[in-house]
């Protein structure tokens, strides 16, 4: 039994059953045990790889549509250029080399930021990003970014936030939650709370006993707060996870151990738990700001932005197990059957504002 189960099962005694978007924070975020203050999670030695560990191509292309969307909102300046849930610092290292060849003054007269709440991370971040020429700040929240335009970036970010599950049972929902059987083990229940059955997706009235239907007001409080500084300063963003871009009832709960899928509630602490986004939930709340928001696959966004050139020009010179390489990486970052329709683009931009690849707002 790790640490924070031991935690988790005496605090169950103590104080009841916990909300599965409770259980999620305490795995994820304990200040001791959690999953993200302990451990390394990303690469080939960790449990999962993110899209700008597979190739330098995706944070090269995100730096470009970055650039395009400075350009598209009139070139302001002085800009902050954030990414928030940075993982190791990859994708920002690849987007400053990027931006700099794009254009120096941009990447000269920029502000950029990192948002990272573990400190770990931080320092990972840290030694990632070291031999950079830009000034980096880092920050635990968006609220603590400079009153300025902002263009900012999230890849898995939204997947670690924690999420409610409600379970369908007689007539009505129960929340579901994390409670103890007769053995002292941790188990799901249904329990006392209920929900207000029109914040359910459409299909829910038909749902069998049983089913499960998620909630993630604290994704919505998220988006609502980058939303809103787009909104007030100016700006864009762009955020880049696995979900699905139609609401629906299901269970996507789950845990990932050693690049594999495990009992969600087998291993608290050391395994990354995640669920599906809605991005048409972070849509909603990003069109109340007034915004613009545009939606994708990821595949598609990435051929649109030319991923094959890049791929083609990469390889031009290079020996034929590179090529190999770099054909490989094109097909697990855009591909139907890898990342390529998994993963969804969301786009946010100012009204009026159009850039490759969205042609208009969706």
């Amino acid at each position: 039994m790790t640490r924070l189960k031991t935690r988790i099962v005496d605090l169950i005694e103590a104080v009841g059953p916990l909300p599965v978007n409770e259980y999620m924070a305490l795995c994820l975020f304990d200040p001791a045990d959690g999953y993200y203050t302990t451990r390394e999670p990303f690469g080939a030695a960790g449990d999962f790889i993110t899209a700008p560990e597979i190739s330098q191509m995706f944070g090269e292309l995100v730096a470009v549509w970055l650039y395009q969307a400075w350009m598209a909102i009139g070139r302001p300046t002085p800009v902050t250029i954030a990414e928030i849930g940075p993982g190791r610092g990859t994708l920002m290292k690849d987007m400053l080399r990027t931006l700099s060849r794009l254009d120096p003054t941009l990447a000269n007269g920029a502000g950029f930021a990192m948002i990272e709440t573990s400190p770990r991370l931080t320092e990972i971040q840290k030694q990632t990003l070291g031999t950079t020429p830009f000034a980096i700040r880092w920050h635990e929240t968006i609220e603590a970014l400079p009153d300025q335009p902002l263009l900012i970036v999230g890849n898995e970010l939204f997947d670690a936030v924690p999420v409610r599950q409600f379970v369908r049972v007689g007539q009505g929902w129960r929340e579901r939650v994390v409670g103890l059987d007769d053995k002292d083990a941790l188990c799901f229940f249904a329990g006392a709370g209920s929900v207000d059955p029109t914040l359910l997706p459409a299909d829910a009235d038909d749902a069998p006993q049983g089913a499960i239907a998620e909630l993630a007001p604290a994704r919505t409080a998220l988006m609502a707060a980058i939303a809103g500084r787009i909104a007030r300063h100016g700006g864009a963003g762009l955020f880049l996870d696995y979900g699905h871009l139609q609401p629906g009832v299901g269970d996507t709960l789950q845990a990932l151990r050693r690049h594999g899928h495990e009992d969600v509630l087998a291993n608290p602490g050391e395994a990354d738990l995640t669920s599906h986004v809605d991005f048409a939930a972070l849509a909603a709340t990003v069109r109340a700001h007034g915004l613009n928001v545009h939606l994708s696959t990821q595949g598609n966004f990435l051929l649109g932005m030319g991923i094959l050139e890049r791929a083609g020009r990469l390889g031009a010179d290079a020996t034929q197990a590179v090529r190999d390489k770099i054909s490989g990486d094109v097909e697990r970052l855009a591909g139907p059957q890898a990342m390529g329709d998994l993963f969804k683009v969301l786009a946010v931009l100012q009204p009026g504002a159009t850039l490759r690849p969205f042609a208009t707002a969706d």
